[in-house]
């Protein structure tokens, strides 16, 4: 399977992996890299550095939203093959290590397998790594505050809730929103399409989720690339409180 790589903004792409996105920021030959899929989503990870003229090579860094297998799939390939850098939250490095695991549980999932798409998403999700031990050896928190000195100059927005150091990243020159888990506009478990958070069971702790929400609110943009789900137009504000509104 292909990966499905969509041009958003100068310099800004979002792909579409096998259920995940995941988004490349570039800036002459140099790459920023936010998520990286399943595990095996990796060779879509590679061909999606390539048809955008990047190489693992080239990567910068990689920035972690979350420390779900389906975001940090390549992540540490990535380190040890090529010594790439995992920046991630502070509070979500010890995630990334696999310390703790903030994910849904198997007795969740199953008690929920009655719901429309749960059941060929557990299938998809087993299939490609979503529950095999993957952690990153040396994950790092962010190396500075605010804009990272990176391709895009991305800004970590923490966004707690979907776990501990849920983080999204603003772009402010593009007008871009990487929202990871914290904001998403489709999911397979879900019959709703547009801006919302998963569904429930998902989140670590809910509440904050929601109250996550009200942060991503206050952010300039237009364009708001979600870890799961279409590229959503129009005003970050607005699409923030769509979803707030559907929470409640």
């Amino acid at each position: 399977m292909r990966a499905d790589v969509r041009q958003v903004a100068d310099g800004t792409y979002l792909v579409h992996g096998s259920n995940t996105n995941w988004v490349i920021l570039t800036e002459g030959d140099a790459v920023t890299l936010v998520d990286t899929g399943y595990p095996g989503d990796r060779e879509q990870v590679l061909a999606s550095l390539a048809e955008v003229g990047g190489s693992p090579e080239a990567v910068a860094a990689v920035l972690i939203t979350h420390a779900h297998n389906d975001h940090l799939g390549s992540a540490e390939y990535l380190r040890a093959t090529y010594g790439t850098p995992v920046y991630l939250h502070e509070a979500e490095v010890p995630h990334a290590r696999r310390e703790f695991l903030h994910q849904v549980s198997v007795g969740t999932v199953l008690r929920n397998g009655w719901r429309p798409g749960v059941l060929p998403w557990v299938v998809h999700a087993l299939r490609s790594g979503g529950t095999t031990h993957n952690p990153v050896t040396a994950p790092e928190p962010f190396p500075s505050a605010g804009a990272l000195d990176l391709p895009g100059r991305p800004v970590p927005v923490h966004t707690p809730g979907h776990t501990d150091g849920h983080c999204a990243y603003h772009v402010p020159g593009t007008g871009v929103l990487i929202s990871g888990d914290a904001l998403v506009s489709g999911h397979p478990t879900s019959r709703i399409e547009g801006p919302q958070l998963l569904p429930d069971m998902f989140h670590h702790e809910r509440p904050r989720a929601v109250a996550s929400l009200d942060l991503l609110a206050e952010l300039e943009g237009e364009l708001l690339l979600p870890g799961h789900g279409p590229v959503h137009r129009g005003p970050v504000r607005d699409a923030a409180l769509r979803a707030r509104e559907r929470a409640l």
